[in-house]
């Protein structure tokens, strides 16, 4: 990153940047002196809206911290109130325009992957695919991604596109301000059912399938990878 940012217009290109965009590139270059904030609230969009983390009380924002990590493309995983600074990088940037430079998923996977890995327990991703692919889960017991899903009327259910981040938020608030010790499958499943989620496991084992009415409300108040 520090030597691509020097390059403005190779930085430009690999960043994918639009002609209003290239003060991004300066940005990177400040990124080692550049001030911090916690990283639940460093980043913006539907599903952190929905997650408003800024309204969480203390108790869950402390939870949040030991049971919520965010996978950033310059940094790895990151614990929810980790301090990091602003960038410019997503999941399918490129560090060069130099196609012998690895990859991000080159990069990220092998580590992501190792510290995913590690943790024992029950683990949600709610990653989106791109992000998910930068450092899979691994295929265990009690490790499952969530996939949201929409009802219609007639109570057919098909793939859920533009909330399918803002549900995940508002799932994600709801377990934090649970705050429970949910360690296997069976017991998330249960408090699911007790809070009125709909959220099944699907037939093969590895997802969880989480159904929302087709027509999802405004964001509102209503263990996570995020991102």
């Amino acid at each position: 990153m520090a030597s691509l940012s020097r390059d403005r217009e190779a930085s430009i290109r690999a960043l994918k940047l639009g002609p209003k965009q290239a003060a991004e590139v300066d940005r990177n270059r400040e990124i080692p002196k550049a001030p911090t904030m916690p990283a639940i609230e460093r980043y913006t969009g539907v599903l952190y809206d929905a997650l408003d983390p800024g309204s969480l009380s203390v108790d869950a924002r402390a939870f949040a911290h030991t049971a919520v990590a965010v996978h950033s493309a310059l940094l790895g995983l990151v614990a929810a109130d980790d301090l990091i600074p602003a960038y410019r990088l997503s999941f399918d940037s490129r560090l060069s325009l130099d196609k012998d430079v690895p990859t991000l998923k080159k990069r990220w996977a092998p580590a992501v992957g190792k510290v995913l890995a590690a943790r024992p327990g029950l683990i949600l991703d709610l990653r989106s695919e791109g992000y998910a692919a930068l450092g899979p889960a691994p295929l265990r017991e009690h490790v499952h991604y969530v996939r949201v899903l929409a009802r219609d009327a007639g109570g057919a259910v098909r793939a859920l596109n533009h909330f399918n981040k803002q549900a995940k938020g508002l799932f994600a608030r709801a377990l934090i301000e649970a705050g429970g010790d949910l360690s296997t499958t069976d017991e998330l499943l249960s408090w699911a059912r007790g809070e009125g989620y709909d959220l099944t496991l699907a037939a093969d084992g590895r997802e969880l399938e989480l159904v929302v009415p087709e027509v999802v409300g405004e964001p509102g108040t209503l263990m996570a990878v995020l991102r």
